[in-house]
């Protein structure tokens, strides 16, 4: 065996050692802010059917807000990446002010558009009792948007510098404080009134704003940042890097979004059929949605090492280090979809012991199966694309594989051809596989052109 082989299989064995190293906390990190939803929608649900049912409806209607302008946000990741791998350690402070400039003035209009939603609940045909309950969660949990948005801002700053435990330490303090909190203000305990489902939105607004307050605490503390100057001084907001953060976060917004809506989209669709088949449908897309992060939170890690080698004028080390970190995710994948494979049954009975949701839910485990190595393959690609600040034409690849291709196929497959619930779900495996096929062959033609 050559040296020269020996050297490369090494330097693979170091990328994916560093790579796991920077993407396992952003994958606790996650899972761990899934769980406060999880813990709001189970508490909710001990109030009564209609507090559970505004939590519910109330959570659909604030995701896309949240997505979107936190999408918009993660922009500053591989900008930051770059200018540390170049060195540019004057740009660094200044990017992380503007970003949490652009958080606030993202979080206004999102306040405002959350406490005036009663006539879109009528619109799209809310049931009237539920309206006032949605509603008040919505404005209850409105006053928690300004934190979570500098938050977010703060975190994804951090994680273009690869630094993502102290994330994952919060997300763990917020979780820890949620459910006091929720019980507290649900339930009317310690003096405060009984608020209900209004009571998780407070709780909400409660939780980002220690999480923001954690996260503000450690990058204005952490010695190595003292030298970006990053809090000496209140600066305005400046239009130049504005200009870069929105030119490339709005795309990533826009891209997280419409994959958001597809799943949404086939929920919606799902529920047409029967009580049955939406929640073998709920069972199989929670545990799906929980496998994702893994490679989510492996895609962050991406962006920041290809960034950080973009920066350095390296388009070779960049592709190789985009390149590994979709090779380890799609293995990953190709584990967890071993384990769905194999194990429906157990998986399925996790969530409910009601014998036709079982059934149900390990036919669309079975597809869910199928599209783990896609999902695996579309988010890591697009986390290369960002750490070469390239987010415009992946948009235009995710429109087209989600809305011009997975909705109307999966709607084709739903209900003209007859399949279901599952060929429902065949939609969702054509837009996975398209977009993760052609990020990828975008990447490698993008690093191409830098010179590989």
């Amino acid at each position: 065996m050559s040296t020269e082989n020996i050297t490369y299989r090494q330097q693979i064995k170091k990328e994916v050692s560093t790579l796991l190293k920077i993407g396992t906390p952003v994958i606790f990190a996650q899972l761990l802010q899934m769980s406060m939803s999880f813990v709001d929608t189970v508490m909710a649900g001990r109030l009564s059917p209609e507090d559970l049912a505004a939590v519910a409806v109330g959570s659909s209607i604030l995701m896309p807000f949240v997505v979107l302008c936190l999408g918009c946000m993660m922009a500053v990741t591989p900008i930051v990446a770059q200018n540390m791998g170049g060195r540019e350690l004057h740009r660094i402070g200044k990017n992380a002010r503007q970003v949490l400039w652009l958080s606030q003035m993202l979080a206004l209009p999102s306040f405002f558009v959350l406490r005036n939603l009663d006539g879109a609940f009528l619109l799209i045909g809310v049931t009237e009792d539920i309206i006032p309950i949605a509603s008040g969660y919505l404005k209850a949990i409105s006053w928690g948007i300004f934190p979570a948005y500098a938050y977010g801002a703060l975190r994804y700053f951090n994680e273009g510098l690869s630094v993502t435990r102290p994330a994952m330490f919060v997300a763990l303090i917020g979780t820890l404080i949620n459910i006091p909190a929720n019980y507290v203000l649900m339930f009317g305990k310690l003096g405060f009134p009984q608020l209900g489902a209004v009571g998780t939105g407070y709780a909400s607004a409660i939780v980002f704003t220690v999480m923001f307050i954690g996260m503000f605490w450690f990058t204005y503390s952490h010695k190595p940042y003292h030298r970006f100057e990053i809090f000496s001084r209140i600066r305005l907001p400046e239009k130049k890097y504005l200009k870069e953060l929105l030119q490339i976060g709005v795309p990533i917004g826009i891209s997280s979004t419409m994959e958001v809506t597809m799943f949404a989209v086939v929920s919606l669709l799902v529920s047409t059929i029967s009580t049955v088949a939406i929640a073998g449908h709920q069972v199989a897309i929670n545990f799906a949605a929980m496998m994702f992060m893994i490679p989510f939170g492996l895609s962050v890690a991406i962006s920041a090492r290809v960034g950080n080698s973009i920066g350095r004028k390296r388009p070779d080390e960049a592709r190789f280090r985009g390149y590994v970190g979709v090779g380890v995710s799609c293995c990953i994948m190709t584990v967890t979809a071993t384990i769905i494979f194999l194990f429906p049954e157990q998986i399925a009975t996790i969530y409910t012991d009601d014998l036709p949701v079982i059934e149900v839910a390990v036919q669309l485990l079975f597809m869910a199966a199928v599209f783990q190595i896609s999902d695996g393959l579309q988010v890591s690609g697009f986390g290369a694309l960002r750490g070469l600040k390239d987010t415009k034409i992946p948009m235009y690849v995710n429109l087209v594989a989600y809305w011009l291709l997975g909705i109307p196929f999966a709607w084709y497959m739903g209900f003209v051809a007859g399949y279901g619930a599952p060929g429902l779900w065949m939609g969702l495996i054509a837009g996975l596989t398209v977009a993760g096929v052609l990020h990828n062959i975008r990447f490698y033609k993008k690093t191409g052109e830098m010179g590989v």
